[in-house]
């Protein structure tokens, strides 16, 4: 019996170009299963309707995967062999339910990805989700953002905070030549301009997220100088 989200999200994954094997398209219908599951008892997310949430939540988070392995291969075209001699490293913060974070865990094997948030509950749904999709890459922690110091290559977010807090939060997460990847809804111009000048903005890539109306971009940014 076929999924009945899986034509909409094949045709979304076609659509964003994304080219996907079907044990991933497999997982990321496992995955929605688990949210709406999840959702009955733990409030994970506002958006009930599976429908939606194919739209506001899959294809939001599948529409960020093109544009971060165009960065990362421009990252490892300026560093050398450093980046390609290890796995990236990807923290997601303020996961929430693991967007993008889990749904980047099983379009990119290749990423090491940890999504914290500060709630318990949804720091577990995420490990529970790598346990039960065997997903080797992605781990949940459960922690303020500002106490981790290991360094990560990417450091996301979508929904969070103003780039201004997130970027502050996460400063000693980041790695040295790393990149903050902040997921938006339409430009944030007030946002931009209230960023410190140790914050160097240096693309805002716009989205087209099937099936939703609505503005998205990407702001990209890394430490100045």
């Amino acid at each position: 019996m076929t999924h009945p989200l899986e034509k909409g999200l094949r045709q979304g994954l076609k659509d964003l170009a994304l080219p996907l094997d079907d044990a991933q398209v497999t997982h990321l219908l496992d995955y929605l299963d688990l949210i709406q599951k999840w959702t009955k008892v733990y409030n994970l997310t506002a958006v009930r309707d599976p429908q939606e949430m194919l739209t506001h939540h899959l294809l939001d988070s599948l529409a960020v995967i093109a544009p971060l392995r165009q960065q990362l291969a421009a990252m490892r075209a300026g560093q050398g062999d450093s980046l390609a001699a290890n796995p990236v490293r990807l923290l997601d913060v303020g996961s929430g339910a693991g967007l993008p974070g889990i749904v980047i865990a099983i379009c990119c094997p290749d990423i090491t990805v940890h999504c914290v948030d500060t709630v318990a509950k949804k720091a577990a749904f995420i490990q529970q989700v790598a346990v039960g999709l065997k997903l080797p890459n992605l781990r949940g922690i459960h922690a303020r953002v500002e106490s981790l110091k290991e360094p990560y290559d990417v450091v996301s977010s979508r929904a969070f905070a103003s780039l201004l807090d997130f970027t502050n939060w996460s400063g000693a997460a980041l790695a040295e030549q790393g990149v903050w990847m902040g997921m938006k809804g339409k430009h944030p111009g007030d946002e931009l301009a209230a960023l410190p000048a140790a914050v160097k903005v240096f693309h805002v890539e716009q989205l087209q997220v099937p099936g939703l109306g609505a503005e998205r971009c990407i702001v990209w940014m890394r430490r100045a100088g």
